[in-house]
């Protein structure tokens, strides 16, 4: 079993600063204030103070590419450069309860043109009831700490990456990222993004998870960890954490990103209860 907090299993969500796209799609009229960014156009770019400058983002879609998770299918996607606002916070709490993942200063969703398959999930932590598998779990790892620390890359961090990657991806794209890659999506964030991270009581790091603040929750972007005792499900016991964080904070909801029904790499979020669901009502029970 895969167990990750977020749909980490596709092999083109590798971070990547930019995408193909045939078009604008329109802007979204936003609030924004000062703060800092970081966008995809070269330092010299004459239209890099003008964009500093919009209070509005512009969507594009991407091309079609085949579909990760389902055979037969092609994928599209609606994406948005963060960046492109001074102070991006606020675009991200709207984005984020909307369906919306982050991957570097790209906001993205789901836009297929013939499957809707792809749903966006997240726990509300509030009603959250662990259950006895989940409650068995949290006793058998409570000789690990459990820490938010800031989104800095580390040669530790990067070595964990590795060992998760050729334990679970060998042969994968993000199997042969280098350093600067795992540096670039650790730091490369227009937004509050902090790593959750799980220690022995030696110190050893042995589980992580990318996770980005928004106004009403935390969001799991990417997470990797020590393959080498599976007893311990720490891919599960990370969102377990994530929950407990979220309540400590005051926060309504843990983000999971995308779920598909009959989809065996996407099961585990289903684990979770409540989970709700975005759908054309709005979110709703699972």
């Amino acid at each position: 079993m895969n167990e990750r907090p977020r749909d980490d299993d596709d092999p083109g969500n590798r971070p990547t600063r930019c995408a193909g796209v045939e078009g604008t799609d329109g802007s979204l009229s936003l609030p924004s204030g000062p703060g800092q960014s970081s966008g995809l156009e070269p330092p010299d770019d004459p239209g890099m103070a003008e964009r500093r400058e919009r209070t509005s983002l512009l969507f594009y879609r991407s091309l079609l590419h085949p579909c990760p998770y389902l055979p037969g299918r092609f994928e599209r996607r609606v994406l948005t450069d963060l960046a492109d606002l001074p102070d991006p916070t606020p675009a991200f709490g709207h984005l984020t309860s909307a369906g919306f993942r982050r991957s570097l200063s790209i906001a993205y969703r789901p836009v297929c043109p013939t499957c809707t398959a792809c749903v966006p999930v997240r726990i509300p932590v509030g009603r959250f009831q662990p259950s006895t598998t989940q409650r068995r779990l949290v006793r058998r790892n409570a000789d690990l700490s459990v820490a938010l620390e800031a989104s800095i890359a580390t040669d530790e961090q990067y070595a964990l990456f590795q060992h998760y990657q050729a334990s679970r991806h060998a042969g994968g794209d993000m199997a042969t990222m280098a350093m600067s890659d795992y540096r670039s999506m650790v730091e490369d964030s227009p937004v509050d993004t902090a790593l959750l991270t799980l220690r022995t009581q030696t110190g050893a790091l042995v589980a992580v998870c990318l996770v980005d603040r928004s106004d009403d929750g935390l969001s799991a972007v990417y997470s990797f960890f020590d393959c080498q005792d599976p007893s311990r499900s720490l891919g599960a016991h990370l969102i377990l954490a994530l929950v407990n964080v979220c309540r400590a904070s005051g926060l309504d909801y843990v983000y999971l990103g995308y779920w598909i029904e009959g989809s065996a790499k996407m099961q585990y979020k289903s684990r979770y209860r409540p989970l709700q669901r975005l759908d054309d009502d709005g979110w709703v029970d699972l």
